[in-house]
């Protein structure tokens, strides 16, 4: 049943340009299928990430997972953690499963509905779906929003503040 569209851009191609750096995991590789422990009705559990060579003058961290092939026109949030210090540069496998963090970091609502990780779920049959976990490196500790925004409210923010981003873009996809 695939919904028969094309395949969207790379939706940070779309806004305004920032620096890189590098993130990696040890759960999703780019361009690789997710395990099903990542996936909403697998073990939905956020994966492992770790980042590094973000420029000297990041003061804190945000973390999203955007699915830009959802049959939506405004693509799927997964995942939005904001808040995070300048001092993590680690999230273990399964940080995304409680609201707010031991170091302050909190959750924005999901696409889902909830505060917290919310794993891959394409419609059965569609096509293959990217997940774009993005590494924000921020120039401000945290940004002005509190627990109630929306990800296109952080996604607003995150444009007058990213100094860099880090990307890894897993697939995934349901059989029919």
């Amino acid at each position: 049943m695939s919904l028969d569209r094309p395949v969207s851009p790379d939706p940070y191609e779309l806004l305004p340009k920032a620096g890189s750096f590098t993130v990696t995991s040890t759960d999703v590789a780019d361009g690789q299928p997710l395990d099903d422990d990542h996936a909403f009705a697998g073990g939905n559990r956020s994966p492992q990430l770790g980042w590094e060579g973000f420029p000297a003058e990041t003061k804190g961290f945000v973390v999203t997972c955007f699915d830009p092939d959802a049959p939506t026109p405004s693509g799927f949030w997964h995942w939005v953690l904001v808040g995070l210090p300048a001092t993590v540069t680690e999230l273990p496998t399964g940080a995304g499963t409680t609201e707010r963090l031991d170091n302050g970091a909190f959750h924005i609502r999901t696409d889902f509905g909830t505060k917290a990780y919310g794993g891959a779920a394409p419609p059965p049959g569609d096509q293959v779906h990217r997940y774009y976990f993005v590494v924000h490196a921020i120039d401000v500790e945290a940004l002005d929003i509190d627990g109630d925004a929306s990800p296109a409210v952080v996604s607003f923010n995150l444009a007058f503040h990213t100094l860099a981003r880090a990307i890894i873009t897993p697939t995934y996809q349901i059989a029919e």
